[in-house]
């Protein structure tokens, strides 16, 4: 069996996954992403967790076809270059793709954006499974910070500079210096409201897991917090769809985490805000793959070119 080495590359960890061509996760690890660390001390790492899911596979008696990574950006996607994302300091101005070619010469290696390798995800292994035709597909990360994947007539949107997607930079407050879209609905978004509703009991420094702990327990302040933080969501995904007039918005990690404690405030806001006919079109869902997303869309820049879609197997 044919099948991609993926790894799905975080601000805090870095999974390297075996899949088949069919989205299936047959081995999986974990290593640390150490995102401030300059990346060559962290290559040798990463490339050491490589070799042995490529041992794993071997010893499974399956093909290797390619490598696929998926990483937040900016990054220039047909370079592999990766520029300049927050979340990853130690890795500015890293070629990545050339760094993982010269480690591994015999794998193509394929880079792509993780909102664009969810929305890929979601569109060929996930809701695209079940909807016949689906043509208009957007992925939120909505996790640390928010990102999108756009599908447009069915093909993947990277824009003139491949930053499109980048929807964390909208602009959905009036207020002065109120911040961009992702400083209201991500988990540092999660994370700064609570400061600011409620500051005597948490700060800018409470880890965002507590909060979703909080809120998973219905704690009354916690919950207020997630629907503030459902209805901003609703703010943004009220643009998106009068913009794209999407079938699916598809959210990632708090999406899953949370449900409908950020879900139901933000369809609201959503119905309040944008145009009837395009919200009438339009499902607002959590992830089909639930906390697998990123094992599965680490797969997507392989599975996705051209130049291997031969290799797919049943």
């Amino acid at each position: 069996m044919k099948s991609i080495i993926g790894i799905d590359i975080g601000g805090s960890k870095t999974a390297v996954v075996e899949g088949t061509f069919d989205g299936q996760i047959l081995n999986r690890s974990e290593i640390p992403t150490s995102a401030t660390v300059p990346f060559e001390q962290t290559l040798p790492i990463l490339a050491s967790a490589v070799r042995k899911t490529l041992q794993q596979a071997e010893s499974s008696g399956n093909q290797v076809a390619a490598i696929s990574v998926s990483i937040g950006g900016p990054i220039d996607i047909s370079e592999g270059v990766v520029h300049e994302p927050p979340h990853l300091s130690g890795w500015h101005g890293v070629r990545l793709r050339d760094r993982l070619q010269e480690q591994f010469p015999s794998l193509p290696v394929h880079i792509e954006h993780d909102g664009n390798a969810g929305a890929l995800a979601e569109f060929y292994f996930g809701v695209g499974r079940e909807i016949e035709r689906l043509q208009h597909l957007i992925f939120l990360t909505l996790g640390t910070g928010l990102g999108a994947g756009i599908i447009v007539n069915g093909r993947i949107l990277h824009g003139a500079s491949d930053t499109a997607g980048e929807v964390g930079r909208l602009i959905v407050s009036s207020a002065t210096n109120a911040g961009p879209w992702e400083s209201f609905s991500s988990g540092v978004g999660m994370v700064r409201l609570a400061s600011e509703m409620f500051s005597s009991r948490w700060t800018s420094n409470t880890p965002v897991h507590e909060l979703i702990e909080a809120v998973l327990r219905c704690d009354k302040d916690a919950t207020a917090v997630a629907h503030a933080v459902g209805q901003w969501l609703g703010r943004g995904l009220a643009l998106l769809v009068d913009t794209l007039n999407p079938e699916f918005i598809v959210l990632g990690t708090l999406g899953v985490v949370l449900g409908e404690h950020l879900l139901a405030p933000a369809r609201e806001m959503l119905s309040d805000l944008a145009l009837p006919r395009a919200v009438a079109a339009c499902k607002i869902v959590p992830t089909t793959f639930g906390k697998q997303i990123g094992d599965v869309a680490s797969l997507m820049a392989a599975y996705n070119d051209q130049q291997i879609k031969g290799c797919k197997q049943k």
